[in-house]
């Protein structure tokens, strides 16, 4: 596309972003047509303008503050077509740092949150062959992180929707299709994103009960020890059991400690796949 095309996908973005919302479970706060307090008033700050509510923002003030944080944030005039869309709208809904891990994730190249020469060369050349592959990749990302953080209870349903929808229009612009935004409807406090790559990821509960089960059966363990013990020396097969329970509890203490050791390494590499290490979201 050419530059122009920040039009199209502003228009794009605004069907998904609604009107006003202040969702108690979003920490962005006060949002209008996806700008959130926080990011009006600095804004306003730069230019030498005094606060004032984000539900007041201005068209002019609008477009500019999605061209300067997001759009350009990203570089969407130098990404190809379609693939310019995708990584703006997830640059709007999780930060332009966390969208452009996507997009370097699904290409292959060093994920630091910076599309640069390198993002750009490989974005490129994956247009050439495969545009909407790519696009495909960025959006399976996208929504594994989604699905991972505690407030896809909450803000899931229309997540969903919304990276389908964007799916759909980027894997038509990236192939030179003309398809027409989509005139979605946005139920309330759907259009509500959050900061949502600083956002903590969703417990695994199996996790907490296999260390809690592992822990009540070497406590059980223990005292069956500590009560074997005084009659061990009188009894050859008392003193057999006592050892045997001996070694069974310093088993289940190294396997939990193992446990515990896998568990975080395990949760550690989850959170690299899907960029849910804490860190800014929307600023």
């Amino acid at each position: 596309m050419a530059k122009e095309s920040f039009a199209q996908a502003l228009a794009a973005v605004l069907v998904h972003e609604g009107g006003y919302s202040n969702h108690p479970d979003d920490p962005g706060g006060p949002t209008m047509r996806g700008i959130i307090q926080r990011v009006y008033d600095a804004w306003r700050r730069a230019k030498g303008l005094p606060p004032r509510p984000v539900r007041q923002i201005e068209d002019g003030e609008l477009k500019e503050i999605y061209r300067r944080q997001y759009w350009d944030a990203v570089r969407g005039d130098d990404l190809p077509a379609g693939i310019d869309y995708v990584v703006f709208d997830g640059a709007v809904n999780s930060g332009p740092a966390q969208s452009a891990k996507w997009l370097q994730r699904a290409l292959g190249v060093p994920a630091d949150g910076q599309v640069g020469e390198v993002t750009l060369a490989a974005a490129r050349a994956a247009a050439e062959t495969g545009p909407g592959g790519l696009v495909d990749a960025i959006c399976d990302r996208r929504l594994a992180m989604l699905k991972a953080l505690s407030t896809w209870r909450v803000f899931g349903k229309g997540w969903g929707r919304r990276v389908a929808d964007v799916r759909k229009l980027g894997r038509s612009w990236s192939t030179g299709g003309r398809a027409p935004t989509p005139g979605i409807p946005v139920g309330e406090g759907e259009a509500a994103k959050g900061a949502l790559a600083s956002a903590r990821p969703a417990p695994k509960p199996e996790a907490g009960a296999g260390a809690v089960a592992g822990g009540v059966i070497a406590s059980t363990v223990a005292e069956a020890v500590r009560q074997i013990e005084p009659h061990a020396a009188a009894s050859p097969a008392l003193s057999t059991v006592f050892a045997g329970l001996t070694l069974l509890g310093l088993a289940l203490t190294l396997g939990g400690l193992a446990y515990v050791w896998w568990s975080a390494r395990a949760a550690a590499r989850r959170a690299d796949a899907l960029d849910l290490v804490p860190g800014q979201g929307k600023a």
